[in-house]
């Protein structure tokens, strides 16, 4: 299972591991990280996921669709060139360690 790192805006680090083939925001919502709302609930259309993937990772995602960067562009903090909506990101066995930053706001 996934080893998942999310840095809070404060600086600290809450981890867990996560069944393989779930979202990163279902993983997320489950193991009940503040800062990940999810109003939608997964469907790349309220952009209340919003995660920065660390730049070591970025590389080892699929690319966002069209769908997902024009959610990006609807962040409530500015969208950074690693950033991400969770719903979009299923976690595999190759993001063992990922690590994700959450923004102040959502």
């Amino acid at each position: 299972m996934p080893d998942i790192s999310f840095i809070t805006p404060a600086g600290d680090v809450v981890g867990f591991e996560a069944p393989e083939g779930v979202s990163l925001m279902r993983a997320a919502t489950g193991f009940g990280i503040d800062g990940i709302i999810a109003e939608c609930g997964g469907q790349a259309r309220c952009a209340t996921c919003h995660v920065i993937v660390d730049e070591a990772w970025v590389d080892r995602l699929a690319p966002p669709s069209d769908e997902e960067n024009e959610m990006l562009e609807f962040t409530a903090v500015p969208r950074q060139p690693c950033s991400r909506l969770s719903c979009q990101i299923r976690l595999t066995a190759e993001l063992q360690g990922l690590v994700v930053q959450l923004p102040e706001l959502q």
